[in-house]
């Protein structure tokens, strides 16, 4: 069967590449095949700058704008297949609203501790964020977004109590710009994280609405990783062992706690703050 460019695309949402595509808007598709979609060209170029494979990219019928042109461009340059969608079928494969004109399959990057372990390791002062229990995929967006944003060396998504929010899921890619493509990841229950944060000296903050440390005046310089949990829950009892210190953030209004999301950011930007400030210090 001769695939379709762009110039012939498939219109049917029963064409086996469609199905097999939308399968993996669900977390069961993804970790069946081992692939998942990403959406937009500003998300694709992050997918390739970090070496990911990708398997086919589906095309938006119409004139591209220039972004989605030269990236169109760039995949067919490296040998990867294109598909012309078009009308019933674009409408089901693109992400809502968004206005997408490139859904590509790419595979899953990888997700063991292993795969950091050497990105740790080479930092000298390594900054990680570590997320127990996310329930909603665009909190673990946004995180890993703040995280590029503050130069952290890598995400971590605890498992307490229930599956965490999977990082490969559309929203969870699209609320962090890409960056959950080429930040380092890695997924683990929280008490192999604590487990392995520990024998390499990576000291431990985390965040709890009880804390009586406030976080302004906590130490986060130096081998660090930051801990947040779930709006619901709050974290695990893992992370109440004796030598993690718990910190909270002020609450001046009627509300107990913010957003994960936000909470994450600002504990990043505070840790980059205090290291910001010693680098300029003669």
């Amino acid at each position: 069967m001769r695939i379709p460019g762009p110039g012939d695309p498939i219109t049917s949402t029963a064409n086996p590449r469609i199905k097999a595509a939308l399968a993996l808007r669900e977390r069961r598709g993804r970790s069946q095949s081992g692939r998942l979609l990403v959406d937009g060209a500003r998300e694709m170029q992050r997918a390739l700058e970090s070496d990911l494979t990708v398997r086919e990219a589906f095309v938006a019928p119409g004139p591209l704008q220039p972004e989605a042109a030269a990236l169109v461009a760039r995949l067919a340059a490296i040998g990867v297949p294109l598909v012309g969608v078009a009308g019933a079928a674009w409408s089901r494969l693109a992400y809502g609203e968004r206005g997408s004109e490139i859904v590509a399959v790419v595979d899953v990057p990888p997700t063991a501790l292993a795969h950091v372990e050497g990105i740790v390791a080479l930092r000298r002062d390594p900054l990680l964020i570590v997320v127990e229990d996310a329930e909603k995929p665009g909190n673990l967006g946004a995180i890993a977004r703040s995280a590029d944003g503050a130069g952290a060396t890598a995400l971590l998504v605890g498992v307490h109590q229930h599956a965490a929010a999977d990082p490969w899921n559309p929203n969870a890619i699209r609320a962090s710009l890409g960056t959950m493509l080429s930040l380092p990841i890695a997924i683990a229950p929280s008490t192999t994280l604590l487990s392995w944060l520990r024998a390499r000296a990576i000291r431990v903050i985390a965040a709890r609405v009880q804390a009586a440390a406030d976080y302004r005046d906590t130490d986060l310089r130096g081998p660090l990783a930051i801990v947040v949990g779930s709006e619901a829950a709050g974290l695990g009892p893992v992370w109440l062992a004796g030598d993690i210190v718990a910190v909270h953030l002020p609450m001046r209004g009627r509300a107990d706690s913010l957003n994960v999301s936000a909470a994450a950011a600002i504990l990043l930007y505070e840790a980059c703050r205090q290291r910001d400030r010693d680098a300029a210090t003669p």
